[in-house]
């Protein structure tokens, strides 16, 4: 981060003892299958390494990634858990993969030989732990089911790999009422029957459920899930707040904690007449007088330039705050009413509480017709990660 962006009066704060929190909350409804923390994408915008470390800490045993680069700045910031690379590594990355230890999914002959390569040429004592991925209904990467079959025999008969891991993923699990993770659930049974019947060995372990399956399908948790958003506190869509508050109570724990809170200060205040219009396109005339406060993020940190135009608010002195003309990329401007005793150096929540009120996430996704994965995972590199952790005041 230059040094403009260390000064910058804007950041993300992460609370790691509610990422810890929650770890041990998805551990526990998860038992006994085991929890891997899916830390793909910057740990969803939260900063992947210290993320990672608390999430093992809370009760994570596995780590999960998107990328081969992104599974290498875990080994560099000196994680030594079991890392899997979701998606089957190019041939080219896969020297990267061996070198740091990383467990690639597989579904291809061409991403087998890859890796046998890759160990070869490295001159590897021990295998390289290899998981198959199966593709269920989801289509998008993985083994057909028709396919499963050779590239496990091929996998099983390969000295310089260890068939470690059998998974797949859902494609509606946060929907209750499509019968269709139930299907998928079915076509890999069928699957894991197959394999069986030919003789090849069972792997390690098995796993399904990302965090809607974990929640809301038991049958699918096998001996490991893998959690990503309700890691972050979140649940993966708003049916199923009643289904993991039940879980939670479960196993005795409280609700889930969000872990990213979306901070800056005012940096300028004035204050304007009703009908003035602000902001590029001058789309909204003010309706009373009002003072109007400068808050430094844009759309170039995130801040989606449909966010005005669908009612978005700020916490500024604890109070809802509409803004107050479009989104620009580096700015925005907001309504604090006539009276409002705002000034610069106040404090201006876009995700997170304030006194007695909050926005969350959700609220985001809910006025931007999205998902609450898409809210954080945009919030951009130039902002500023602050960590905060209340074990180190205890």
């Amino acid at each position: 981060m230059p040094a403009e962006g260390a000064r910058r009066p804007a950041w993300v704060e992460i609370d790691l003892e509610a990422l810890r929190h929650n770890a041990a909350a998805l551990a526990a409804i998860a038992a006994p299958a085991r929890l891997c923390a899916v830390v793909k994408a910057d740990a969803y915008g939260h900063s992947a390494v210290p993320v990672a470390r608390a999430a093992l800490e809370g009760g994570a045993s596995a780590l999960a990634v998107a990328l081969v680069d992104e599974g290498v700045e875990l080994r560099r910031g000196g994680l030594t858990a079991p890392i899997l690379v979701l998606s089957e590594p190019a041939p080219e990355a896969m020297d990267e993969v061996v070198a740091h230890h990383l467990s690639p999914a597989l579904y291809t002959l061409e991403g087998v030989a890859a890796a046998r390569r890759a160990v070869a040429g490295a001159g590897l004592e021990a295998p390289l732990e290899v998981e198959v991925k199966v593709d269920t209904g989801m289509h998008r990467v993985g083994a057909s089911p028709e396919q499963v079959g050779e590239i496990v025999e091929a996998v099983v008969a390969a000295d310089e790999l260890a068939y470690a891991g059998l998974f797949t993923h859902f494609a509606v699990a946060d929907e209750r009422g499509d019968g269709f993770t139930a299907e998928q659930v079915a076509r890999f049974e069928k699957v894991r029957a197959e394999l069986k019947a030919s003789g090849l060995p069972e792997p390690d372990h098995v796993h399904a459920a990302n965090s809607a399956g974990t929640i809301a399908w038991p049958e699918a948790r096998y001996d490991m899930v893998r959690c990503g958003i309700a890691l972050y506190g979140y649940a993966p869509a708003p049916e199923l707040g009643p289904v993991l508050a039940a879980e939670l109570a479960r196993v005795g724990h409280d609700r889930l904690r969000p872990v990213l809170s979306w901070k800056a200060r005012v940096t300028l205040t004035r204050q304007y007449e009703a009908g003035e219009r602000l902001s590029y396109g001058r789309r909204l005339a003010l309706p009373s007088r009002s003072v109007v406060a400068v808050v430094p993020l844009g759309y170039a940190d995130g801040v989606q330039r449909s966010y005005f135009q669908a009612g978005g608010e700020v916490l500024i002195g604890g109070r809802r705050c509409p803004l107050a003309g479009s989104v620009t990329m580096d700015q925005i401007v907001v309504s604090c009413g006539p009276e409002a005793a705002v000034r610069p150096g106040d404090l201006a929540v876009l995700i997170g509480s304030d006194g007695e009120e909050e926005i969350t996430a959700e609220e985001w996704a809910q006025r931007l017709d999205t998902i609450p994965y898409e809210i954080v995972t945009r919030i951009g590199p130039r902002v500023p990660r602050r960590f905060v952790d209340s074990l180190e005041v205890r």
